[in-house]
């Protein structure tokens, strides 16, 4: 890439690309290291879009309802979950897409040292 005046070092910039996606995949794998936490998950990827409220997932773990909203908030933010507010109640779901990124991710060099026959 050439812009007037100004140099881009590739090689710096697209190990840049590459560490945030690994940065992303890193969050994701730590947030589902917890058993709770991928137990809650996996219910949720059961679920589907439907999602489940945050009060019925505490229930439904016999959980409190703030170790609920903890574990919740640590999937949130490592991009597992999306939430929405449904009149009183927040419900959340898993997110297909960035749990496909990960997958992706994870695979995406998936036998390349084996001439890709798995």
């Amino acid at each position: 890439m050439h812009l007037p005046g100004k140099t881009i070092d590739t090689v710096q910039y697209f190990q840049y690309i590459e560490n945030m996606k690994t940065k992303d995949a890193v969050s994701a794998l730590f947030a589902l290291a917890h058993e709770g936490r991928l137990d809650i998950f996996k219910l949720l990827v059961r679920k589907g879009k439907t999602g489940m409220a945050s009060g019925d997932l505490a229930d439904y773990f016999s959980m409190p309802p703030p170790t609920m909203s903890f574990h919740l908030k640590e999937l949130s933010n490592a991009g597992l979950l999306d939430s929405r507010r449904e009149s009183r109640s927040i419900i959340y779901a898993a997110n297909y897409g960035h749990m496909q990124e990960l997958i992706g991710f994870l695979m995406e060099s998936c036998c390349a040292d084996n001439g890709g026959k798995c």
